[in-house]
């Protein structure tokens, strides 16, 4: 007998009436029409059944400190680092936990149950990093958290900057990180990609660096960070996240990077919610749009995810670790409102930054872990225009977090004051 059989499920590859048998954890079936002996069985009633969301760029050692020391007046990227650094030295192992799960009961509740998080090591103690590790270790039943070193202050602008992220991965952090745009030139920045990356390889692990999250045209590390991928054989374990500076570079240029990238199977993941926010803060008007080239960059083959990257931090001020909300703004500010561009928008919280963190049993075949959500939708594009409920979330086949159904009738024929709202 089967653990639990969902029925008349729809799939985000638009396949209708699935359903989808699930025995010790694992998917065991996902075919039209199946009926069998369960110990638990849901009609889905036609709702989309989608893997789990998955955040492949995020803080968490910052999450929901906003207004700790004080507030970021200016809005900027560099006031948010500045801010940050005013706040280290006032954190404490106990707090930052708190806030860290705190925030990950929120990521459940929407559906989020893969999130990768760079810590920063640039602070001797490695106080956030012993932190996030004990919390990755709390949620291991319900989220995969993978740890990014990552030197907020430049693995080389810092005394001791390539120690302590060498500590921080012998403590067990998962993934090489860096900032090259903030090293002290942008000769130093290229070191400092080439030198990451060379401690990546020798320790076979994956790479993800903060690339250009500039408006500066000439910021061009992602360049850089290609051509590594390529040299030490690091194909398809490198991410660059943000790469904003593509949104200034001219045409030409472009032309050749993104051939590049795609060529050293380097994924990119942009972070809609911040790149909108932060970018284009020097400009008057016109302003640039402030997000990387995204509809190009999938169009050449790359695989391109969302980020969340902040909620509630000296960066960001807003956020609930919804990804949805975060596709929804990617859709808006990359124009891809086409039925294709805002099925790839969804994709890009699920399937595609599921391949930047590695997973392995991700999906809604058989033998993938039973690991979904139930959104309140009829589609992938129905589900980001509602940002829609997440009627239930499995991890391996147990039911994590639920929410009641709302049922709206809407009859377009009539009168506004006719439309009945009621909550079931």
């Amino acid at each position: 007998m089967l653990d639990l059989l969902i029925k008349n499920a729809t799939l985000p590859d638009g396949r209708t009436n699935m359903a989808v048998a699930v025995q010790d954890g694992r998917i065991t079936a996902a075919v039209p029409g199946l009926d069998a002996p369960a110990h638990e069985t849901l009609d889905a009633g036609g709702y989309l059944l989608s893997p789990h969301f998955v955040d492949p760029h995020f803080h968490m050692d910052a999450t929901l400190s906003y207004g700790l020391p004080r507030v970021n007046e200016s809005g900027t990227l560099l006031e948010g680092i500045a801010l940050w650094g005013e706040l280290k030295p006032l954190l404490t192992p106990e707090a930052l936990i708190e806030r860290a799960l705190t925030y990950c009961d929120w990521a459940v509740a929407k559906g989020l149950l893969a999130i990768r998080s760079h810590v920063d090591t640039s602070d001797p103690s490695l106080l956030a990093v012993d932190a996030l590790l004990e919390v990755k270790k709390q949620v291991a039943p319900y989220i995969d958290l993978q740890l990014v070193a990552f030197p907020q202050d430049g693995v080389l602008r810092i005394k001791g900057g390539v120690e302590n992220l060498k500590r921080a991965l012998d403590k067990g952090v998962d993934v090489v990180g860096g900032i090259p745009h903030f090293e002290r030139t942008m000769a130093e920045g290229a070191a400092s990609v080439k030198l990451l990356c060379e401690i990546a390889a020798e320790r076979g692990l994956l790479v993800d660096m903060h690339c250009d999250e500039s408006d500066d045209p000439l910021s061009r590390h992602i360049e850089t960070l290609a051509f590594e991928a390529q040299r030490l054989s690091l194909q398809g374990r490198v991410n660059g996240s943000h790469c904003t500076s593509m949104h200034s570079m001219d045409n030409y240029y472009v032309s050749k990077l993104i051939p590049l990238i795609a060529e050293s199977q380097v994924s990119v993941i942009a972070n809609p919610l911040i790149n909108i926010t932060l970018q284009g803060r020097h400009d008057s008007y016109p302003k640039r749009r402030g997000m990387t080239r995204v509809p190009e960059l999938m169009a050449a083959g790359v695989n391109v995810a969302f980020g969340h990257d902040c909620v509630m931090d000296p960066w960001y001020g807003m956020g609930s670790g919804d990804m949805l909300e975060v596709a929804h703004m990617g859709l808006h500010v990359a124009q891809m409102t086409s039925q294709k561009g805002i099925r790839a928008c969804f994709d890009a919280v699920t399937t595609n930054a599921a391949k930047v963190m590695h997973l392995q049993g991700y999906g809604l075949e058989a033998g993938c872990d039973a690991s979904f959500v139930l959104l309140q939708a009829r589609d992938p594009v129905e589900a980001i225009r509602l940002r829609a409920n997440r009627l239930k979330v499995w991890r391996k086949g147990t039911l994590l977090a639920e929410t009641a159904e709302v049922v709206a009738r809407l009859n377009l024929l009539e009168r506004p004051e006719k439309v009945n709202f009621m909550r079931r």
